[in-house]
């Protein structure tokens, strides 16, 4: 670390030190205010102007929700730090003066921490001033969506002459003033699966003389996670959990139509590229054999994220001018989805967890009782400034290309592009 970047990196901290209350007031705010995912109109614009009345210059996404603005001017590499703004469809449960005023609509995921972190990254450099390159904010919309915000994000050239991305997402099993770091797959690929099978349907009686539906429902339910796990490579981490099942409405009718519905996830990128075919193979095989119709359709969510080394070791540094060596944890890997993944299709990428357990029961993401120790804000606005710091320095003279296409991608254009699929569907990845 040389001189200027450590001198850069404790002026952040005076600031961070200066403007906490400030950034916990926003971080109340934005929660108190949830919108969904493409609905983000007064977040981004409320964010908008947060960072025009400091100079900035931002500019909104094509969909006109979500921003990018670039700190500093000088010469040298961009790096860029993102956090997502969209919230859930969740009642808020809390009892808290800050509280969702938007019934039904919930920052139960942390957005809302995300979204503060990175404005004080934005807020901090550009008051410091004198950065070795620009830090490229991105407030990214849609996150909780398929394929997913980040898609629009690398659709409109967001990333285009950067060197790197870096973000963190909240953990409430972390403690709070700690930091978890991993390198490779710390996310899991995320697809849906929807499974109809048809028949002449019957009576219970008779399941001999027509097709029992309910019992081919039965062995994909049982049959199939068990058979996948004997076609894919086990550290590929592959793994199928139906999450719903519907068939017939009396007890002595064999039902016409049934329907399963499930997720498939995935650790290793290059499995999750033959995941589909995999499946709809198995699929077939086992509803062949009850004589059962059967329709698959299978929708592409979000790649695994998979941290880059070379970008980890730059959180590390980070974090260790930021928590300390104390405070900086082995990140287990997750199976649930994020679509920053899909930002390492044009650059190296790394996430890090950012704890806000402050004691007592963790409060569950993607629950209306979820909330954080909100000093945890403070942490994540030192440990990205830091990051984008030494991000800049190490990559300062480096040349700037596209990161290598993932098999199996050829339109670097149209990142999660399902085609005629339901590509904009909600789905419960997190």
């Amino acid at each position: 670390m040389t001189a200027v970047v450590g001198e850069l990196g404790a002026a952040v901290d005076d600031w961070v030190e200066a403007h906490e209350a400030d950034l916990i007031a926003t971080r109340r705010h934005l929660h108190a205010h949830p919108e969904l995912s493409y609905a983000e109109v007064r977040t981004t614009a409320y964010l908008e102007q947060r960072l025009r009345d400091v100079g900035l210059a931002p500019r909104r996404l094509p969909r006109g929700t979500g921003l990018v603005v670039e700190v500093g001017d000088g010469p040298g590499p961009t790096v860029v730090v993102r956090g997502d703004i969209d919230a859930l469809p969740l009642t808020d449960l809390k009892d808290v003066p800050y509280s969702s005023t938007r019934e039904g609509v919930a920052h139960a995921c942390g957005h809302d921490v995300h979204t503060t972190v990175v404005l004080g990254v934005a807020l901090a450099l550009s008051a410091v001033g004198g950065l070795p390159g620009r830090v490229r904010c991105i407030f990214q919309p849609a996150e909780e969506t398929v394929p997913g915000g980040a898609t629009e994000v690398v659709a409109a050239g967001a990333l285009d002459g950067a060197t790197r991305a870096f973000a963190l997402h909240c953990d409430p099993s972390v403690p709070v003033g700690s930091v978890g770091l991993r390198t490779g797959a710390i996310t899991a690929a995320c697809d849906r699966i929807d499974v109809t099978l048809t028949g002449p349907g019957g009576h219970t009686a008779r399941p001999h003389l027509t097709v029992d539906l309910v019992d081919a429902l039965g062995r994909l339910i049982t049959g199939l996670p068990g058979l996948l796990s004997r076609q894919a490579d086990p550290r590929a981490g592959m793994s199928l959990v139906w999450g719903s099942v519907d068939a017939g409405v009396a007890a002595n009718a064999i039902p016409q139509r049934g329907t399963l519905s499930g997720t498939v996830r995935v650790l290793d990128r290059d499995a999750w590229q033959g995941a589909e075919e995999i499946i709809r193979g198995l699929v077939d095989k086992v509803g062949a054999a009850t004589g059962a119709g059967v329709e698959v359709d299978y929708v592409r969510g979000v790649p695994p994220v998979v941290n880059d080394p070379l970008s980890v070791a730059m959180l590390r540094s980070a974090a260790l001018g930021t928590v300390g060596a104390e405070g900086v944890l082995l990140s287990p890997q997750s199976m649930g989805g994020e679509d920053f993944g899909w930002f390492a299709e044009r650059l190296p990428i790394a996430l890090a967890r950012l704890g806000t357990h402050g004691g007592g029961e963790p409060l569950d993401l993607h629950r209306g009782t979820f909330d954080v120790d909100e000093r945890a804000i403070a942490v994540g606005v030192r440990l990205l400034a830091r990051t984008a710091l030494h991000a800049l320095e190490a990559d300062a003279g480096h040349p700037v290309g596209p990161a290598p296409q993932p098999p199996g991608r050829t339109d670097p254009h149209a990142p999660g592009d399902t085609a005629a699929r339901r590509a904009d569907e909600e789905s419960p990845r997190g």
